[in-house]
């Protein structure tokens, strides 16, 4: 499994999430929106999402699930 953090520089949560996964020796990709304008094409029409982080769990099986933002991911970790 490994996660997919979708996020920005500056952002305080964005990088509270990577810290959290780091904690917990979960694997992640972090994806910088300002610089990836696919990701930001992403994350705000299909997510339909207007803050960061989002996160994005891949799993061994190839299926993908939204987790949401740094509370949620907090919640399952």
């Amino acid at each position: 499994m490994r996660y997919t953090i979708y996020g920005k520089s500056g952002c305080v949560f964005c990088e509270k999430a990577q810290k959290l996964l780091d904690r917990h020796n979960l694997k992640y990709d972090y994806v910088d929106l300002e610089e990836d304008h696919q990701a930001m094409y992403f994350v705000k029409e299909v997510l339909n999402a207007r803050k960061v982080p989002q996160i994005m769990q891949n799993n061994d099986d190839g299926s993908v699930e939204y987790i949401g933002g740094y509370t949620d991911l907090e919640g399952i970790v």
